[in-house]
């Protein structure tokens, strides 16, 4: 097939350090390319890949100083439409803009919602705009959403296998936690968790604009305890000895994660993932396999001294069986040739006009059609 696969022009593909859904986008291409499929990257111009590369900036936006994205992701878009014949699927992972501008093409492309949907501003989009097929990537992520938006899967994310060696020894004993300073994230959680149980506790994480105060005046506090060490952001090779060597991922959210790619991260480096049962993570974690599911903070203590006897090995071998990218990618493969045979009379649906509604955000979701339960 030919492919385009249309990337966030806000971090380069793979990114630098942080940037989940850039970093996904790199999977999806490469393991495509290496399926002998035909694929185009539309991306940032330091963007790094096998396929063939449409650069639409010469450098992600974040490091060139951009504040807002809007006009570069529309200078984006205008091109791929004008090239829209040269592909048969055309994949989005940008957020809305690509709605109006592809609703004639609906029958051809795919966008995956890489973020949360329960965010009141964006519903008149998704009631207006209900051709788009779209993928989720969890069963959870979908709830918010209005009833009538053409869902075509659900498909989790997977990374390649050697991504984060498999390390059949916690050879540093601390306790992980990896990614972004955040209320929503719950460093404090897993500051307490360390605390509590004695074990030390290493914080890989870059703190925002958004939330610097709360780094300020809430975590970077709690970090002088002598259990507790704040290393900063680190980079995709520092990330594969971080996660190797430690006892266990602390991923103590209080939000409705759509996904959490650090605990498949985690999991493919043999590392179990201690979790708060919020969002996706009973669909990403096997309690008592891959991890310990924990409702409160002292499910979340006690999970400490469970995971030092679980198997690492069999940790990896969830991780093998579900996450890899070869996975992912057999899944999006089964739902573009499902989405091409549907042809364009039955996807494309007709034109609506505006109708914002302002009330309840909440509704049921369609079922995915059977790639999501494929056998990875």
């Amino acid at each position: 097939m030919r492919i385009a696969q249309i990337a966030p022009l806000s971090e380069a593909v793979p990114p630098k350090f942080y940037g989940g859904t850039e970093r996904v986008v790199s999977w999806i291409t490469e393991e495509l390319v290496r399926q002998g499929h035909d694929v185009t990257l539309f991306a940032s111009g330091d963007s790094e890949t096998s396929a063939k590369l449409a650069a639409c900036t010469p450098e992600g936006l974040r490091l060139l100083g951009y504040r807002d994205h809007t006009a570069s992701h529309l200078a984006m878009l205008h091109q791929v439409h004008r090239r829209a014949h040269e592909f048969d699927i055309l994949h989005f992972h940008i957020d809305l803009l690509q709605y109006p501008m592809f609703e004639d093409l609906n029958h051809k492309c795919i966008t995956t919602m890489h973020g949360r949907l329960d965010v009141p501003d964006f519903m008149p989009v998704y009631r207006t705009f209900t051709g788009m097929p779209l993928v989720s990537i969890s069963d959870n992520q979908r709830e918010p959403m209005p009833p009538n938006v053409n869902w075509l899967a659900t498909i989790h994310h997977g990374l390649p296998s050697q991504n984060c060696p498999y390390s059949p020894e916690a050879k540093g004993g601390y306790l992980a936690f990896l990614g972004r300073i955040s209320p929503e994230k719950r460093p404090d959680r897993a500051i307490e968790m360390a605390i509590r149980s004695g074990t030390p506790l290493k914080i890989a994480a870059k703190v925002d604009k958004a939330d610097q105060d709360y780094w300020d005046e809430v975590i970077e506090p709690m970090t002088h305890h002598p259990l507790v060490e704040y290393i900063g952001e680190i980079n995709e090779e520092q990330k594969k000895a971080f996660l190797g060597n430690a006892l266990a991922l602390a991923f103590p959210i209080d939000w409705p994660e759509p996904f959490g790619l650090v605990m498949i991260e985690a999991m493919s480096a043999g590392t179990p993932v201690i979790a708060f049962r919020n969002g996706s993570v009973p669909e990403v974690i096997k309690d008592g396999v891959s991890g310990v599911l924990c409702q409160t903070m002292d499910d979340a203590v006690e999970a400490v001294a469970k995971v030092k006897t679980m198997s690492r090995e069999g940790v990896r071998r969830h991780f093998e069986g579900q996450f890899t990218a070869e996975c992912m990618v057999k899944k999006y493969v089964a739902a573009y040739e499902e989405l091409l045979s549907r042809g364009a009379d039955v996807i494309q649906l007709p034109k609506s006009g505006f109708t914002p509604h302002y009330g309840d955000v909440n509704g049921s979701a369609r079922p995915a059609i059977s790639v999501a339960a494929m056998p990875a």
